[in-house]
């Protein structure tokens, strides 16, 4: 029984290491980015409303999408007259539009916690500020 369970361990560890695909140059790139260290996660949930297998990128056909992502970072619950110390991961979705996605090009998505407000930017190779949120909700 503890070798069935350290085969399953070490299959799933491996799993989640696998290598991230090669770029296909006829498609555009998102890669996630999260500037702060009370980021927790920043992965791709949805494309086009359609769920993703592989949540650590986006890869979309030229063109406009829909991206939604799941966003999670704690904040803080102590002070003021909180019965509630230290903090609480807060779990949100965030969607992002973009209209005009070239193909080889990539792009960053930046995601950042602003107290209770999530923030998003997608920035094109240049690194200018092509599209923001442009609408999120939270669980928490």
């Amino acid at each position: 029984m503890n070798r069935l369970l350290l085969v399953l361990a070490i299959t799933l560890v491996t799993g989640c290491q696998t290598p991230m695909p090669v770029a296909n140059p006829q498609m555009a790139w998102v890669d996630f980015s999260t500037p702060f260290p009370n980021d927790r996660v920043l992965m791709a949930e949805r494309l086009d409303k359609e769920r993703l297998r592989d949540g650590r990128f986006f890869q979309v056909t030229p063109g406009s999408h829909e991206l939604v992502v799941r966003f999670d970072y704690d904040v803080n619950c102590g002070g003021g007259i909180s019965l509630m110390g230290g903090t609480t991961v807060r779990q949100c979705y965030l969607t992002v539009n973009y209209a005009h996605f070239q193909a080889g090009q990539r792009y960053v998505l930046e995601a950042r916690s602003m107290a209770l407000t999530p923030q998003a930017r997608l920035y094109d190779a240049k690194g200018e500020v092509v599209a923001e949120v442009s609408e999120f909700y939270c669980l928490m």
